[in-house]
């Protein structure tokens, strides 16, 4: 795990360069779905601050057993039901992609009496296997969830397709680059455009170069999942 974090900060460096921006723009999200506790916490000690998990259930076993304190983020999708369970101990939800689910945010948020920091997912590629709202469906759902006083927006998410040549993805980062800033114009109060959460280990690279700020990676770092474990 040593090397393959050390060759991931070395290609964040690299491709962060190319961007013309610097390294600490960028912050890895290490995707702990499926792997143990003790991954998570071996992670931690070679310097990983941020985790990824994609079911609230597992997130929550894990903010109770990991030692070290990491900041977790909700990266998959997010039932309202499960939204009472995770209000409190997450960085980031960076699957929000209808205004009923920020509303039920916003809900267990004020009961709480915090701010929830969100990602509005965005489904670039449109598609039918992914979540995440259509590009020209954002500003209107930007607008209304920026009207909740307990919830902040802070940026978007996509995850592109999965493709053999990481470089057909290049337009949908592009494409969510384009919308934070068309969006940011708008000068809406309540809301942020500063964070743009894509890329995974197949494809970091190129959302890096395309102006990623928090790239999302499992297997490059942990190795292959054990899916029956």
């Amino acid at each position: 795990m040593k090397e393959a974090l050390e060759q991931i900060k070395e290609d964040i460096i690299k491709h962060a360069k190319i961007s013309g921006r610097k390294s600490e723009d960028i912050t890895l999200i290490a995707v702990s779905k499926t792997y143990p506790a003790e991954a998570i916490e071996e992670a931690i000690s070679l310097g990983c601050e941020h985790f990824g998990e994609n079911k609230v259930q597992e997130l929550m076993n894990k903010v109770d057993v990991v030692k070290g304190n990491p900041k977790w983020h909700l990266i998959g999708h997010l039932q309202t039901n499960k939204v009472k369970y995770v209000i409190g101990h997450v960085e980031l939800i960076h699957s929000v992609d209808s205004l009923k689910l920020a509303q039920e945010i916003e809900k267990q948020s004020a009961k709480k009496g915090v701010v929830t920091s969100i990602l509005i997912e965005v489904n670039v590629a449109k598609e039918d296997s992914k979540h995440g709202i259509y590009v020209e469906d954002v500003l209107e759902l930007v607008k209304a969830i920026a009207q909740l006083p307990h919830v902040k927006i802070e940026g978007f998410m996509t995850v592109a397709p999965f493709t053999e040549d990481p470089e057909e993805n290049r337009p949908i980062f592009k494409a969510l680059y384009d919308l934070s800033v068309d969006i940011q114009k708008q000068n809406i109060d309540n809301i942020s455009t500063s964070i743009l959460s894509m890329g995974m280990s197949n494809d970091y690279k190129i959302a890096i170069e395309e102006g990623a700020t928090l790239i999302r990676i499992g297997t490059a770092l942990f190795g292959a999942r054990d899916y029956n474990r």
